[in-house]
């Protein structure tokens, strides 16, 4: 149904020509003629000796990452070559970070939906790029959100986007869920609607939100979410040594002229993590999809980062990734 590639991890910190510790979350597309590919590099700041000791499980109070977003290309969309530097690194007295990027072609100009930390939250953001070197930012919410994508084109004349707002005093601690918004000019949002709340998830107890950009079906808009079991009881352990929580990859499918209605979805995860590569690393058992395309064989590729550590493939035909997806009514 669903195969990982066997040249899993396709692209890991080894590949990266400049400092680089943890490769993963990373935004997929095609565009002119080749896959396109924005990842996150959470390089660690104390060079191969620091990093050797957080492997050990030796972190630091501090933050011990410095973070920006890379950028690759490929042919086949499975051999990457990686550009010689980030091509974006946002730092300043009130910006901190910016990353996990999301990559949507959208009116034949690639976007990129991002997280944006800040000394007064976190906020999600969408920019355009024609260069992947220099990047406008459109908008950015007001605090807390984040995981935003875009969808691939208008709909009834208007941009859509999935995202997870961080409702903290109104559902509790962590308890965040996906839902959807509108703009006429992708500068203002608004619309809100919820799409899927955690307690519809079987395989969710904690949280959700979108993961790659939807793509396009004569059935509906066919869309990964990721999706978070926590269990305070069960340490999974990895490089962070304290971690608890289960990371899966869930599969919906959403309706073509409003896609805030969930008209099917799979009651099983669509990927949890298996490989050596998904279950250990810096935090084990996480599959978290950030792009997603369509062949014109329908075969679709899945892109998703795993164990915070490495990028990685799996692939599965469309019609039995919709064939997954049972009616919700």
């Amino acid at each position: 149904m669903i195969l990982r590639h066997p040249s899993n991890p396709i692209l890991q910190a080894s590949d990266i020509p400049y400092d680089a510790s943890l490769i993963f979350n990373a935004g997929v597309a095609k565009y002119q003629g080749r896959y396109v590919m924005l990842f996150r590099n959470d390089a660690c700041k104390g060079g191969e000796a620091s990093w050797r000791e957080l492997r050990e499980g030796k972190r630091p109070s501090a933050e011990p990452f410095e973070t920006s977003i890379g950028f690759a290309t490929s042919q086949d969309g499975i051999h990457w070559e990686a550009a010689p530097a980030p091509c974006w690194k946002v730092k300043s007295d009130e910006i901190q970070r910016v990353y996990d990027p999301r990559l949507t072609i959208l009116d034949g100009v690639p976007h990129v939906c991002f997280a944006m930390d800040t000394r007064h939250g976190i906020r999600g953001g969408i920019a355009r790029t024609e260069d992947f070197a220099n990047f406008e930012i459109l908008s950015l919410s007001t605090p807390d959100n984040r995981n935003m994508v875009l969808f691939p084109e208008k709909i009834r004349g208007r941009y859509f986007r999935l995202e997870r707002p961080f409702t903290v005093y109104s559902r509790g601690a962590d308890r965040f869920d996906l839902w959807c918004g509108s703009s006429p000019d992708l500068r203002y949002w608004g619309d809100h609607e919820l799409v899927l709340a955690v307690e519809n998830v079987p395989f969710a107890n904690d949280k959700i939100g979108p993961a790659a950009p939807p793509i396009k079906t004569a059935k509906g808009w066919l869309a990964t979410f990721h999706s978070v079991w926590l269990d305070r009881e069960k340490n999974l352990g990895g490089w962070e040594r304290s971690w608890f929580k289960r990371y899966d990859a869930g599969l919906m499918l959403l309706d073509l002229e409003n896609p805030s209605r969930v008209i099917g979805m799979s009651r099983k995860p669509l990927l949890s993590a298996e490989a050596p590569y998904e279950r250990n690393g810096f935090r084990n058992d996480v599959i978290f999809p950030g792009g997603m395309i369509l062949e014109e064989s329908g075969e679709v590729k899945i892109y998703y980062g795993a164990a915070d550590t490495v990028e990685a493939l799996a692939t599965a035909h469309v019609d039995d990734l919709l064939a997954l997806c049972e009616p919700v009514g």
